[in-house]
């Protein structure tokens, strides 16, 4: 890829591909502050796709959304109405897409999300032109709580952000999890002390704790739940436990068992070479958030070589199609265009004086999403 400029300024990026580019796409991501890791390693992955179809006709533009949903719709305004961008993606937190995908959709532009997930827009809220690369938010939690079920844990404690994605994790996880719920807590989204909610844990009577305490969150929880002596089993979705905030944690999250769609030891061809090619790019491992990223711009890829973006009906069922090959393996749209795919149960380690998730094996089986079938399109 032949990247002509690179600016930086107020806290935004560019990257763009040739000037006059046939297809151009505008990610919206969080890049500053909290969860900006997230967003750095779905940009870096994203990338990277694009940088190896080795396509000149194509044109990225990178913002910073500072996880704001007003900078985020004011971005989005930005890219559809001066930019005239034919593809958004890149946005991390849900309450950040219930923001920007619906006035998005409605306007014609096409929304490709690599993590944001929730329920409103996979259900009642669908629309033909949105599309999940990555997960309906409830999915990963719903592989947790089957983990949970049959790993005998019966009386759970759980704790997520009081935001839509964390009502979604913990109705994800009540969906599938068999035994009691002890006690249901709601953090600030962003919460960093967490003396409150241990305590609590510590009280409940509970034999297990399932949470879902995405970025620095749960690089907080983690810290300090070690340090309390409790000594109670977690569990929790990869957003917890991935690649980037393992190095973070350290110590306090070996052992931990989490759900995921990706690993990096998942064991197929597209998979091996986005690993390595990572790896030799960045000096670092991917994340799942880096997978989703390379993912979506492979989607992409894959659906401009049969039809034009403004050929508009012809180019959203290339995306349907899904003919990629995805870094998860076997990946295919549902009805409502979130992804029917394996979720898995991983475990952490560490190789050397790396922390990282070895893969134990499948929890969910070409598993869908509960809200599909309110989906009218």
């Amino acid at each position: 890829m032949n990247i002509k400029s690179i600016v930086m300024a107020a806290g935004l990026a560019t990257l763009a591909l040739p000037a006059f580019a046939e297809t151009k796409i505008g990610m919206i991501t969080t890049l500053s502050g909290g969860g900006a890791g997230l967003g750095v390693d779905v940009r870096d992955g994203f990338m990277l796709a694009i940088e190896q179809s080795g396509k000149t006709d194509i044109e990225v533009v990178i913002e910073d959304d500072q996880r704001k949903p007003d900078i985020a719709v004011q971005l989005a305004d930005k890219m559809i109405q001066s930019e005239k961008v034919d593809i958004l993606t890149g946005i991390i937190w849900s309450n950040l897409a219930m923001a920007v995908v619906p006035a998005t959709t409605a306007q014609g532009v096409f929304y490709l999300s690599p993590n944001a997930g929730p329920s409103a827009l996979a259900g009642k809220g669908c629309h033909e032109n949105y599309f999940n690369v990555a997960w309906q938010n409830d999915n990963l939690h719903e592989a947790a709580g089957s983990y949970a079920t049959d790993a005998g844990h019966s009386k759970t404690l759980i704790m997520a952000p009081n935001y839509p994605a964390g009502k979604d994790a913990l109705n994800g996880f009540k969906r599938m999890y068999k035994g009691e719920v002890v006690a249901e807590i709601y953090t600030k989204l962003g919460q960093t002390d967490y003396a409150a909610e241990i305590a609590e844990i510590r009280a409940s009577g509970a034999d297990s704790v399932f949470f879902f305490l995405p970025g620095g969150m749960g690089i907080s929880f983690l810290k300090q739940y070690a340090g309390s002596g409790i000594d109670l089993p977690l569990v929790g979705p990869a957003f917890s436990f991935d690649q980037n905030i393992l190095q973070a944690v350290g110590d306090a999250a070996l052992g931990v068992k989490n759900t995921s769609q990706w690993n990096k030891d998942l064991d197929n061809d597209a998979n091996k070479a986005f690993v390595a090619t990572y790896l030799e790019k960045y000096g670092r491992l991917p994340s799942l958030q880096s997978s989703q990223g390379f993912d979506t711009a492979n989607l992409i890829l894959s659906a401009l070589e049969v039809a034009e973006v403004s050929d508009t009906a012809a180019f959203r069922e290339a995306l349907r199609a899904a003919n990629f090959a995805s870094t998860r393996g076997d990946f295919a749209f549902g009805p409502n265009h979130h992804p029917i795919q394996t979720i898995y149960v991983r475990e952490v380690i560490k190789e050397g004086d790396t922390y990282t998730n070895k893969l134990i094996g499948p929890v969910l089986k070409q598993h869908g999403d509960a809200y599909a079938v309110e989906c009218k399109m």
